[in-house]
This record gives C-alpha cells, structure tokens and sequence, in this order.
C-alpha cells in the first residue's frame, strides 16, 4: 500500500548499512546473467533478469535511454605542470564546454591547460574562460582548441576516458587501466546512441540482444527516450530536510513516436515500464511540464504523483540518494526499505555493475 502522504521524510529515512563487498565492481559475465528481484508483491522473487520476458504481457511499453557516455575523464598540466583533471559536463557551441576540476590551485579566467602533451604536440589546450554559472559557480566554461581543430566530442573519443562513478575501483590518473577495454563495452547500453551522458542508465545494462528478441517475440513494445546524465546524479544530499535539497538539472528529449506509442499502450490497457530512474525522470518530466525537451531538475520523493510510469527496473542505490528518494516515492518507501533488506541478506549486487529490481507503483 501507498505511504501516508503526510510523513514528512528526512534524509535518514533513506539511510542503510550496506556491506562493502556488495558493490560490485565489474559487470555479470552476460549482461543478462544478472539477478532480478521482483518486488511486485510480497514475499519479493528472486530471479534471473534473462526471466523478464516472462513477467510482462503482450501490449507493454518499454521506455529507455539512448543516450552514450562521453569518454569525458581527461588528464592534464597547468603551464606549471601541476596536475589538472576535467570531467566535461556539457559541450557548448564552438568549441566550448562546461565542466568539473579537480586542481591543486583553481586557475583564473584567460589560463591555458595542456592535454596529451597540448596542442602543439598533437594535444589540445584547454583556455579557462569563467566560472559556471557565475563568478561563484562551482564549474568551468573552457574553449578546447585541437592541433586539427577537432571537435571536442573528437577530444574526448581520442584522448579521454571513461567517467566511471567513484565507487568503482579503477585507475584514475589516466595510466594504464587493464579493465579499460571491458568497461568501454559494458558501461555503455546496446541502446546508446545519443552521446551526452558522463554517466550510465544503468537498469539498461542488463538487456542483451536475446533478452530484447525474446520480448518481441512477446509482444512488448519498445520506444527511447533521451536524458543526458550529468555528474550530479552523484552529488549526495547535505540536507536532513530533503526539500531543501536542489537538484542537478539534466537535458531531455521525448520524441514524438515514444509520446505515440505511449498513448497507444494506453488505448490498448498496456503498461509502460520505464528501465531505470533517468527514464521515470524524462517521462514525469514531460507529463509535468508539457515540454518535450529542454532542462529538467525534478525532484521525485515520497508523495510524488506518477503520470505515466507504470513498473521500473532500476539498480540498487546509493544509501541517502536521491535515487533511493525516487524508487521510493514509486514503490513506497516502506517496501523499497523491505527489498533493499532483503537484497543485502540474499546477497544481492549493488550499484552501476550490480543487479536489478522490477518494481510496481505503489498507487497502482
């Protein structure tokens, strides 16, 4: 049953204790070998995802996101040769983009930074223009100048790396990384094909060609949505009054044919599944606002009214997230808390690489 609506939850209530050795740090061998609990009902199944076919009817809608993670991790100098690190978080026109960065000294408006050696050794330089949004803004609104004049969606394809989140155990100094060539192919979907993100919709690594051969064959509809993932699906929450929280905005896309075939599924009485929160987020968003596309810093916790999302696949989250936040605003936040229990005691995997839940809305 749905959560009271007047329970005015804090950032404790999203609080659990989560054994370290449960987050996973590489993917399942196949992409659908991973384990699926199905948090329908009570008591929760434990499954294998490659079962999903299965669980859904002929005439259910599934929503993904298309979008494609950047290589957008680059390593460089200073002109004094300290140690500077950019985690582009959106490109602009002309060359410019905005992004984080981790220096020992922030450097001032007018600075050059070199990348794989700079530009004039085949490199790129990057000039430090403004703060972003302002001149007290926590981000960097650079311009990239390539020895080619590259773009800089060709800086980061050739020159950087893979944002993977901070929980992940890798190197992250731009040296070697012997995993590299396995999270170039599995922290990407078989759906991305819009580059933006600088992280994964992660409930969609679990699909496989097989798995989505077997759902047509069942009849279960397919569209895409677009939401760029930007780094501040990471930024934790400071505030024990979750209202006070601001959310990160991202930009998102609802074509016309997914808006179609939603309306579609629901002539025929079908469901529409949305894989993973940053596709709940683009489509509450659009029904929200009426836009379909444009920036969006919605904010779903408990007391949230779905529009459109029927079941959600989603990972397992970080503890106190705005993620767990969502799932439970969905599920509701007594029987999300009971699934994260049980999935610790069943020694479920946790976060990007771990596995997945289905999950119905609690109002439904």
């Amino acid at each position: 049953m749905p959560d009271p609506t007047d329970h005015a939850f804090t950032l404790s209530d999203f609080d659990f204790d989560l054994p370290g050795e449960l987050i996973a740090q590489h993917p399942a061998p196949q992409r659908s070998s991973s384990r699926l609990l199905d948090g329908r009902g009570w008591p929760p199944v434990d499954r294998i995802f490659r079962s999903l076919p299965e669980l859904l009817a002929p005439g259910d809608l599934m929503v993904f996101n298309d979008t494609r993670v950047l290589k957008a991790r680059l390593f460089g100098q200073k002109a004094s040769g300290g140690h500077v690190e950019l985690l582009i978080e959106r490109v602009l026109r002309e060359g410019e983009v905005i992004a984080h960065m981790k220096v020992s000294k922030k450097p001032a408006p007018g600075a050059v930074l070199h990348f794989a050696g700079g530009r004039q050794q085949g490199g790129f330089d990057a000039q430090m223009l403004a703060r972003w949004p302002d001149a007290q803004g926590a981000l960097f609104h650079l311009r990239l100048t390539g020895a080619a004049g590259e773009s800089p969606w060709e800086l980061m394809q050739r020159h950087g790396h893979l944002p993977l989140p901070p929980y992940i155990e890798r190197h992250q100094d731009g040296g070697h990384d012997p995993d590299e060539a396995e999270d170039n192919e599995r922290y990407q979907t078989i759906f991305a094909r819009q580059p933006g993100a600088v992280a994964a919709p992660t409930a969609a690594l679990h699909f496989d060609d097989g798995v989505m051969a077997r759902l047509a064959a069942r009849g279960v509809e397919a569209a895409q949505v677009t939401l760029h993932v930007g780094a501040g699906t990471f930024q934790p929450v400071k505030t024990e009054a979750i209202a006070e929280h601001h959310m990160h905005s991202e930009w998102y896309q609802v074509p016309a044919a997914t808006m179609d075939a939603i309306a579609a599924c629901r002539a025929r009485g079908g469901r529409v599944l949305a894989i993973g929160t940053t596709t709940v987020r683009t489509l509450e968003s659009w029904a929200l606002t009426g836009r379909a596309e444009g920036d969006t810093d919605i904010f779903i916790t408990p007391g949230f009214g779905f529009k459109v999302v029927d079941l959600l696949i989603t990972n397992f989250h970080l503890p106190k997230s705005t993620l767990m936040m969502l799932v439970s605003a969905f599920a509701g936040h007594a029987r999300t808390m009971q699934l994260y229990r049980h999935a610790i005691a069943a020694r479920y995997r946790f976060f990007s690489y771990g596995d997945a839940m289905l999950l119905a809305r609690a109002s439904a």
